[in-house]
């Protein structure tokens, strides 16, 4: 089932409009913490949170508060809201800096910046940054507060599929205006840069994909938003999740990369999970469960 796209809702704060009442970003701590994956760093950089009223209108859309709730305080949780990271990935080799995603940005409050200096890093010594998807907690970051390019010596790379989409939404004018110099498209499944492979992962947004990070025999995967919620989307994969362009196709294809994900036991980045969003995919019967790396 195809649903109107919620990208407004993730750039509202970029238009200067309100969230719905308790849905929203909230500011956090910079944090950075880097893992080493054969010979790269890879550092998960903070950005912020966001809060989702358990409302039924993101996460158990057609099954109801209640069932979420349950499910919230079997984990210890508040039932009342599920708190989401927003998160980046920084992959260095040698002096070869790729971002993928960029956060909310400066005018919702974001701190990737701050966090990138934690990690050593200013934002031009950026060479790439990578976009799983369009949405504007992915995208935000690309601009300034005054609306400049925030990466200035980096090429921006953007799905086909995504691109296209993000230029008929009005909310995103002015950051497309922006960044539309350094934006070079690619499509889902080629190769990005040397030892990043693009993963179409289809169901959220027209050309979502995951990164697929490779150095010698080890690797780790940045899925993107194939799955939102540690706690929800792993214990109840084929519920249908509001920000997904299409539900239904977004939830076939998110029980079959947890699937394949725990059956591999392959390193991910999930850049919505409790910070630092690194870890693994394990099966539990018929769902899955969350094991952060340590």
């Amino acid at each position: 089932m195809k649903r109107i796209p919620h990208l407004l809702l993730l750039t509202a704060f970029l238009a200067g409009n309100a969230f719905a009442a308790d849905t929203g970003p909230v500011p956090a701590e910079p944090a950075a913490q880097t893992f080493t994956v054969g010979r790269l760093k890879v550092t998960a950089l903070r950005d912020a949170q966001f809060v989702a009223a358990n409302d039924g209108k993101l996460f158990g859309v057609g099954i109801g508060p209640d069932a979420v709730a349950k499910l919230l305080k079997a984990a210890g949780q508040p039932t009342d809201h599920v708190t989401l990271g927003v998160d980046a990935l920084l992959v260095q080799s040698g002096d070869q800096k790729i971002l993928i995603d960029t956060g909310l940005g400066p005018s919702a409050h974001g701190v990737l910046m701050a966090s990138l200096a934690k990690a050593g890093a200013k934002p031009e010594d950026i060479n790439d940054v990578l976009i799983t998807h369009v949405h504007g907690d992915h995208i935000g970051g690309l601009v300034t507060a005054d609306g400049s390019p925030a990466f200035v010596n980096a090429t921006i790379r953007i799905s086909a599929p995504d691109w296209a989409w993000l230029q008929t939404q009005p909310n995103m004018a002015a950051l497309v205006t922006a960044i539309t110099p350094k934006v070079k498209t690619f499509a889902p499944g080629d190769s990005v840069a040397p030892g990043i492979t693009s993963v179409s992962i289809k169901g959220h947004t027209p050309g979502h994909v995951g990164y697929q990070i490779v150095s010698g025999q080890k690797r780790i995967l940045d899925f993107g938003d194939t799955a939102h919620s540690s706690i929800v989307s792993l214990a109840e994969p084929d519920w249908p999740m509001g920000f997904d362009n299409d539900e239904d196709e977004g939830k076939v294809n998110r029980r079959q990369v947890l699937t394949q994900l725990a059956k591999d036991h392959e390193l991910i980045f999930a850049p919505h999970f409790p910070f630092p969003g690194v870890g693994r995919i394990v099966a539990v019967a018929d769902h899955f469960a969350w094991k952060p790396e340590k």
